[in-house]
């Protein structure tokens, strides 16, 4: 089987983002009751005294070519919620339903055709990048797993191409990931979940290790793939103003839980939990002579 570079797909992503999340029934991806949840050990024996709740019943759905923002303080969740659902970290309880696959309890050959069409983009551009690997390894190396590629021609040809769309020269193919900047190495990671033509994708905060500028060009990055092969994205973030610049549906999380979920328009304007009402009080103003007033949220109202 050949890979090809992806293909656009019928529907433009504005169209699909206009329709909404979508029911649970012509969702690409359905979560239900999802708990994810971490054993707490102490003693020599390292028994289990406790459990700290990451997740702790969160659900919804993503649309086809959709994008929803799940948007919270650090240590709440979002990142655990994101590899929970592509079965990085085991789940608890709940379900994971993607094209009417149960992804918690897929395993082997199935498991694996899944993960052609559920990606992620990580946090850390350093750190999700293999050092000792040439660029052309790392974006090349999913084609490869996957048994996409018939030859070493084909595979640079492929590689050189996905690059391209991501805006980095075609020779970046044959360096390290050190010789480049934070912006560049995290469009060389895009490339890499770019390259199995996925359906999915978590973005795991991908600009928040990254100068305010760079932020701006990955964000349009991300915005013009999905409108050209209508991908559907969570879009992980504990900025809201990053959130309600890129995403029409916004879900709130706070300690483990979705507190506020809804249309953009609805969460920005019309704010009903504490918790959201302080995120958005934290977003700073475009124009300097308009005060904004502080709200502070003290915690506890669920």
């Amino acid at each position: 089987m050949t890979a090809q570079t992806p293909t656009p797909a019928s529907t433009p992503a504005s169209e699909a983002d206009a329709a909404g999340a979508g029911s649970a029934a012509d969702a690409l991806l359905s979560v239900r009751d999802l708990h994810t949840h971490f054993p707490i050990r102490t003693g020599v024996l390292q028994r289990v005294t406790g459990w700290v709740r990451a997740v702790d019943g969160v659900s919804f759905d993503i649309a086809q070519g959709h994008t929803l923002g799940l948007v919270g303080e650090s240590g709440c969740g979002k990142t655990t919620v994101g590899r929970t659902i592509l079965k990085l970290i085991p789940a608890t309880s709940g379900k994971v339903v993607f094209e009417g696959a149960d992804v918690l309890r897929t395993s082997g050959e199935r498991l694996r055709r899944l993960r052609r069409d559920m990606q992620i983009i990580f946090q850390d551009p350093a750190g999700s990048l293999n050092p000792r690997m040439r660029i052309a390894t790392i974006v090349g190396e999913p084609l490869l797993v996957h048994k996409l590629i018939d030859s070493k021609d084909q595979l640079r040809h492929e590689v050189e191409n996905l690059l391209e769309r991501c805006g980095m020269p075609r020779t970046a193919a044959d360096r390290y990931p050190h010789e480049f900047s934070g912006g560049q190495r995290q469009r060389i990671g895009i490339a890499r979940a770019l390259a199995l033509q996925p359906k999915f994708i978590v973005c795991d905060e991908p600009t928040s290790a990254l100068d305010v500028s760079i932020q701006a060009q990955i964000i349009n990055l991300l915005t013009d793939l999905q409108k050209e092969f209508g991908l559907s994205y969570l879009f992980i973030s504990h900025s809201m103003a990053v959130i309600q610049h890129v995403c029409r549906d916004i879900a709130v999380m706070y300690k483990g839980k979705i507190v506020e979920h809804g249309p953009r328009e609805q969460i920005i304007e019309n704010p009903r939990h504490p918790y959201t009402q302080s995120l958005l009080s934290a977003v700073p103003e475009t124009d300097p002579r308009r005060k904004k007033e502080r709200v502070v949220f003290a915690g506890g109202a669920m």
